[in-house]
């Protein structure tokens, strides 16, 4: 990247990090069961909910557990639960129609972060009906208040349940994008760990994953603050003490709790502080082949990480620390070192591949220009890269010898 983009990138960064003390956030209140569902609708005088999910999570149960609670309550409802892994406008638009058919006046995401995220785009077509989704992607596009949305995670994971963002796939272009709204951060969130018992290992595995990819880039990026740094190096330890316990042991309601807290907190600190490239990579490859967010991020982080170079190694160091395998008298570069060999064995460990060999070739340019269009300038990365440099990390994880052109 040349100077003068540099120049215009870190422009852009300081001022979004000098308003955010005056930006609109605020703080999802949480309940550690799911049957505070019924007090928060009755605080809210909603007559009809909008329950928002996906065909794995009606599979597992919890759709039955949350509806007995609003039936003895005699509360409404209606569902959609036909949300894909990788959420699409369809989704939205289908979603949409049942929520007006009944009159909806508020919403229950459950499941992960597509749930949420799909739960989200439906609030801000109900109070934008004549824009469309594709109106409302970037940056601020949705200032009217959304009906009340209560996020009940069933993964530990996307932390959906306290972030801004919501990310769409336009499957007809293959591409995601995102759409980030202060009004998107849900009130309510009911983090019961109850709810993640029956998730299967190789999902507590990657949103256990996409979790550590936000602490990890909420916390080594330029725009962090005091708290969005204590924020993510909690989830970070909360993550390297219980994500193999939880994945080994899936009843282990405390590890499941630590973990449905760690994604939170992680949540919160990348909703301020932002992501990076690991997660702009990560969604051109889901949105080009499907591939499930909290997998590419596990695949993608330590060789994102690793091009970062010295520029992480000090806050990789203070990670490491609190990940308790590194000292304060080790180098940074060590301890860096450290960290990125530790993510590479929870992957190793929790059967998360090294490599995607869908990954055609062909595809690297467009792919690394989305990419690149997500992140510049918005992601305060601690070491930028244009369209070219990022090309490199599909290649990687292709896993194939290929020389970049």
């Amino acid at each position: 990247m040349n100077i003068l983009e540099k120049t215009f990138c870190r422009t852009y960064q300081f001022g979004f990090k000098a308003a955010m003390p005056f930006l609109p956030y605020h703080e999802t209140k949480t309940f550690n069961s799911i049957e505070k569902v019924t007090d928060i609708l009755k605080k809210e005088n909603k007559n009809c909910a909008l329950i928002v999910t996906d065909p794995g999570i009606k599979k597992s149960g919890n759709i039955e557990i949350l509806t007995k609670i609003l039936d003895t309550a005699k509360i409404k409802y209606a569902i959609y639960d036909q949300t894909r892994a990788n959420p699409t406008i369809q989704n939205i638009e289908e979603g949409l129609k049942i929520y007006k058919e009944n009159n909806c006046d508020s919403l229950i995401a459950i499941g992960g972060g597509s749930s949420m995220d799909c739960a989200k785009a439906i609030g801000a077509r109900v109070v934008y009906p004549k824009k469309s989704v594709q109106q409302m992607k970037g940056l601020m596009h949705v200032l009217k208040k959304i009906p009340t949305l209560i996020t009940i995670p069933t993964t530990a994971g996307t932390g959906s349940e306290a972030t801004v963002t919501a990310v769409i796939t336009d499957p007809n272009k293959k591409h995601k994008y995102t759409l980030n709204n202060f009004t998107f951060i849900p009130y309510y969130a009911i983090l019961d760990p109850r709810l993640t018992v029956t998730l299967p290992a190789h999902l507590t595995a990657t949103t256990g994953m996409d979790a550590l990819t936000h602490a990890v880039e909420a916390y080594i990026g330029q725009s962090t603050t005091h708290q969005t740094r204590k924020l993510a190096t909690e989830a970070t330890k909360l993550i390297f003490e219980n994500i193999l316990i939880a994945y080994n042991n899936g009843l282990d309601i405390s590890a499941r709790a630590n973990m449905l807290m760690a994604a939170y907190k992680a949540g919160q600190a990348f909703s301020k502080s932002y992501v990076g490239y690991i997660h702009a990579i990560a969604h051109s490859l889901g949105g080009q082949y499907n591939i499930p967010h909290g997998l590419a991020n596990a695949v993608l982080m330590p060789y994102v990480l690793e091009g970062y170079g010295k520029s992480v190694y000090k806050k990789l160091h203070k990670l490491a620390i609190a990940a308790g395998i590194s000292n304060k008298e080790e180098s940074s570069e060590v301890a860096a070192g450290k960290f990125i060999a530790a993510i590479k064995n929870f992957n190793k460990r929790m059967n998360i591949p090294e490599h995607f060999d869908i990954i055609d070739i062909k595809d690297i340019p467009q792919m690394a220009k989305y990419a690149a269009k997500e992140a510049n300038p918005l992601y305060p990365v601690p070491k930028l890269m244009n369209r070219k440099e990022l090309e490199k990390f599909y290649y990687q994880v292709k896993g194939d010898n290929y020389e970049i052109k």
